[in-house]
């Protein structure tokens, strides 16, 4: 028989008059005084130890003075679409007069900014056509980036300007852009290192804002007011399934306020609607298992550009189309997973299970649906698993 060792939780400054159980459960979150159950605004982290902040900002507000093109290149999850959404909505917000976005295709280009994205971003109308070294053009990437070093390279070398805002681990080199914004790499002092993408590109539009104000910018147009989209933030936090550190609940709590007292775009409101949920009572979990997952779909099943279309939406009417089409490709998901779960059981009734970990190829195997199969796996026998199919190269 096993003896079980109960162990006493981490010392903290938590009210004594706080039920035991909920003064574990708090400690074992990370909370350590009371004051950090203040999800007020005024208790989010300063933007200024970010590192390259003042770099970005620089490039930011130079194109926005320019009126130069400006191109967000997005990943093709939840966190990629919120953080697009939001980068445009709010650059327009601030002058920005000619923005536009490209998601890679999962299937066709694989993750992040590559050559082959640079090269159609070169043949978008948007994009001016320049000699090498002297184009304006301001690339910026949007929960991605940090390893893209050849697709950095190819769009220097077509004249653009690179800004890339990402929360992913950086490798041992970074790559060649002009500015790189993102709290995990190599000096930065932001204390918060578990940001999700659309964390990181919030954080530069607050820096953004603050160097408009000082230059008197907003004599002319109306500042925005950030807060606004804080549903988004909400959304892409929970739904990337970072850390969930103090400044992170309250960029959630923030969110899920807003959404709750329906402050909220119309793309979410609609995505709401279609999970069957209650607005006014939502919560995080339905962030993570309603409203995330369907969002997911479109970047797992087709083109994350859909996502993007619904969150942009402007209208109920438009939001509810692109939500349906998004309820769509998440049926179409389900079945998919059902179909490929059922498969690899099949596969560990047939061979041997190792207890170190596990390996599963099927060439037929969905791309966009093998993380899924993987995390089912991996629940199932309780070890790491890896799902691997078919691929162009």
């Amino acid at each position: 028989m096993k003896t079980i060792v109960r162990r006493d939780g981490v010392v903290n400054d938590l009210p004594n008059n706080l039920h035991p159980i909920l003064k574990r459960v708090l400690a074992n979150r990370g909370v350590k005084n009371i004051s950090e159950l203040d999800y007020s605004l005024k208790n989010l982290l300063s933007y200024s130890t970010l590192l390259d902040i003042d770099k970005a900002v620089n490039l930011l507000y130079e194109a926005i003075l320019k009126q130069d093109r400006i191109l967000i290149v997005a990943d093709f999850d939840a966190d990629g679409a919120t953080s697009c959404t939001l980068a445009i909505k709010a650059l327009t917000q601030m002058g920005a007069k000619k923005v536009g976005f490209i998601v890679p295709n999962r299937k066709e280009h694989g993750y992040g900014l590559k050559p082959e994205i640079v090269e159609l971003i070169d043949k978008l109308p948007l994009m001016t056509k320049t000699v090498a070294g002297t184009g304006s053009d301001l690339l910026i990437t949007v929960d991605n980036g940090i390893s893209s070093h050849t697709g950095v390279e190819a769009a220097k070398q077509r004249g653009m300007h690179v800004l890339i805002t990402d929360h992913h681990e950086p490798g041992h080199k970074l790559p060649n852009a002009d500015a790189i914004v993102n709290p995990k790499q190599p000096g930065d002092n932001f204390s918060s290192k578990n940001l999700c993408g659309v964390g990181v590109i919030f954080y530069v539009m607050l820096a953004l804002r603050v160097y408009l104000r000082d230059k008197n910018w907003f004599n002319d147009i109306p500042e925005p007011n950030l807060a606004e989209y804080l549903d988004l933030v909400a959304l892409g936090t929970v739904a990337d399934v970072v850390s969930l550190d103090y400044n992170n609940r309250i960029l959630v709590e923030q969110g899920l306020r807003r959404i709750r007292a329906d402050s909220c775009r119309p793309g979410i409101r609609a995505l709401i609607q279609e999970a069957k949920r209650d607005q006014a009572n939502l919560v995080a979990s339905d962030l993570a298992f309603y409203l995330g997952p369907r969002l997911n779909a479109a970047g797992r099943m087709d083109d994350m550009s859909y996502g993007i279309a619904c969150l942009l939406c402007e209208d109920d009417f438009s939001a509810k189309q692109h939500t349906k089409l998004l309820q769509i490709f998440n049926q179409e998901r389900r079945a998919e997973e059902a179909k490929m779960n059922q498969e690899a059981i099949d596969m560990l009734d047939i061979g041997e299970v190792k207890s170190f970990g596990l390996c599963l190829l099927d060439e037929n195997w969905h791309q966009g649906v093998t993380g899924i199969l993987a995390s089912r796996i991996k629940d199932r026998l309780h070890r790491p698993v890896i799902i691997f199919t078919h691929d162009t190269d």
